[in-house]
């Protein structure tokens, strides 16, 4: 077995050594006009938004595309990564001021989950 991507799934939960767990909630400071000093933030995933069909390149891909011709633009296929950065979404609970937080990739992520316990077993 592959010693860096392996992982055990437990009753459809993952191992624990090989999560990323981050509380929902974070004492951070904000850069809000109104606060501009730490206070508590939500914390959420960033996930992109559904690509408009009105966007300039969209429509000149689009009729590029159109037509007798086959593919015209080049499609990419040496991907290399195998991960995405995480991206963390915090809002300020005060002024609703949000930001991002780009984090190190990681596998498997998880927000709000069980915290570790020192010496605990694993339950099988």
């Amino acid at each position: 077995m592959d010693r860096y991507n392996e992982w055990i799934a437990i009753e459809g939960e993952m191992d624990i050594d090989h999560l990323v767990n981050i509380p929902k909630t974070r004492n951070t400071y904000c850069k809000g006009s109104k606060c501009r000093k730490h206070t508590p933030h939500k914390v959420t995933q960033y996930k992109a938004g559904k690509a408009s069909l009105f966007a300039q390149g969209k429509r000149r891909y689009d009729r590029k595309q159109s037509g007798y011709g086959g593919q015209t633009k080049p499609v990419f296929h040496k991907k290399a990564k195998t991960t995405k950065k995480i991206v963390l979404r915090l809002e300020c609970t005060a002024c609703k001021y949000k930001m991002q937080l780009a984090i190190k990739r990681c596998k498997h992520f998880e927000l709000g989950g069980d915290k570790k316990t020192k010496g605990a077993a694993l339950v099988f």
